[in-house]
């Protein structure tokens, strides 16, 4: 089930040819509303990490889609579509942050509640070790530095040191110091 509105592309084409689209704008909508339905949670959970809302997430995340859209209409580049659609909601995370602090309203959402799964084969006391130990890397993580932050929470979303180098616009010698860094604390915090 996709939770983008079904007219949201439609309603930036211009109305004479919102009637009668060709086949490349219906072959764009459909590229766009499958990438929506097989990234929108990665990207979902990439926005919440902003510490912004969960409709200003959703916010962001369509708005990205929707560039995505005007993109490909335009006849954009087409090279590593995932990446882009991560520097771009990377980007208007960002901002929509800002917008929040400058009016003073920033929500501290914290993505762990979000996906909480609990194992059934797990005692009572190995799921609380595990929540444990979930909370003190959770710990670890909120206090890195912002980009080692970023550059941790893109990697686990799977992009690749090159995508995550320009999402976040760093080098990739930037992106493979970060993240060794980050592990490393991961580990002694786990050892801990």
């Amino acid at each position: 089930m996709s939770f983008f509105p079904a007219n949201a592309i439609t309603d930036f084409l211009p109305a004479s040819r919102s009637v009668d689209r060709s086949k490349r704008d219906e072959a764009v909508e459909a590229e766009v509303l499958s990438l929506f339905d097989q990234l929108r949670p990665r990207l979902l959970r990439y926005t919440l990490s902003f510490s912004l809302s969960v409709q200003d997430s959703e916010d962001v995340v369509q708005e990205a889609f929707l560039a995505l859209f005007r993109h490909l209409h335009a006849a954009g580049s087409r090279t590593n579509l995932q990446a882009w659609l991560y520097r771009v909601t990377h980007n208007l995370a960002l901002k929509r942050r800002m917008a929040n602090q400058r009016i003073d309203c920033t929500a501290d959402v914290d993505v762990t509640v979000i996906e909480r799964t609990e194992d059934p084969n797990l005692s009572p006391e190995q799921q609380l070790l595990f929540q444990d130990r979930q909370a003190g890397l959770m710990a670890i993580v909120r206090a890195l530095p912002e980009q080692d932050e970023r550059c941790l929470r893109l990697r686990a979303e799977g992009l690749k040191y090159r995508e995550i180098a320009d999402v976040l616009g760093i080098s990739l010698g930037g992106v493979s110091v970060s993240l060794n860094r980050s592990l490393d604390r991961l580990r002694r915090g786990d050892r801990g």
